[in-house]
């Protein structure tokens, strides 16, 4: 009996010997996921991003001045103006998982030359066909946002948009006789939503619509709409430093009594992104 005892004991414990030790491999193989498990390149407190823009341009202008109205000038067809590359700039501010302030700033600078194969009239002034034309359009656009994210996943986000678009536009018409310059400057309130996705760990998709429309009614003789869409990936090589691309479009039109201007750039950029 106490043979039989001792071979029973000695069999338990080498039973639970092989038990432990078929344990122990899954168990180094077996690795579980953090509940809190951001996506790469969504820990950070600041952002910036440089990018490069490739817009194509549309815009036509009118301006009116001692109670002439202005022609509506194409300035591609008029003045001979060709699409050009812009740099973006970008900043972000982020506090809290949930809350961003941003800001943005693009220069948009077209300088040409052109010979008139119409009579225009430009703030009050009439430039007759066949003379030579310097124009310059210059439009500096900023952006001072917060963004609310409402859903915050690991892989991905949904929120909405508040921000102020300052726009301030100026052109420049010169020839040996005339030298004339229209300038319009207005903060515009816009409102909005952005989502990102995260197709793998580490590149994200991310879509983003803000914009503005002023009624007819609302104040008398003047309408306008701002309306900015942005589409873009990321590849985010760390946490602190990624690449992107992606398609833009920003459209500005307004008419107040008889000045308008229609201002759209549509186009591809590719930037670099650092974050802290």
């Amino acid at each position: 009996m106490i043979h039989s005892s001792r071979r029973r004991v000695y069999l338990v414990m080498c039973a639970l010997a092989a038990m432990v030790a078929a344990a122990a491999p899954a168990s180094a193989q077996y690795n579980p996921r953090p509940l809190d498990d951001p996506a790469t390149g969504e820990t950070y407190h600041i952002e910036g991003a440089a990018s490069l823009w490739f817009p194509t341009a549309n815009i036509v202008l009118s301006s009116e001045s001692l109670g002439i109205p202005g022609s509506l000038i194409d300035f591609k067809q008029d003045l001979g103006l060709t699409d050009q590359r812009f740099p973006a700039l970008e900043l972000q501010l982020r506090p809290a998982r949930s809350h961003k302030f941003r800001l943005e700033y693009i220069p948009i600078t077209f300088s040409q030359s052109a010979t008139l194969h119409q009579d225009i009239v430009f703030n009050g002034q009439l430039y007759h066909v066949g003379l030579p034309v310097n124009s310059v359009l210059d439009w500096k656009a900023w952006r001072f946002g917060y963004e609310y994210d409402f859903i915050v996943k690991n892989r991905g986000f949904a929120g909405f948009v508040t921000e102020l678009k300052y726009t301030d536009v100026s052109a420049t018409l010169a020839t040996p006789l005339l030298n004339e310059f229209d300038r319009a400057r207005a903060p515009i309130p816009a409102l909005g939503g952005i989502g990102r996705v995260y197709v793998v760990p580490n590149i994200s998709i991310t879509g983003e619509v803000t914009g503005f429309k002023l009624p007819d009614n609302v104040v008398k003789g003047a309408s306008g709409h701002y309306v900015d869409v942005d589409v873009y990936a990321t590849l985010n090589f760390t946490n602190n430093l990624g690449v992107k691309a992606g398609y833009r479009s920003m459209d500005l039109g307004y008419a107040f009594k008889t000045d308008a201007g229609t201002f759209t750039l549509r186009g591809i950029y590719v930037g670099v992104v650092a974050r802290y």
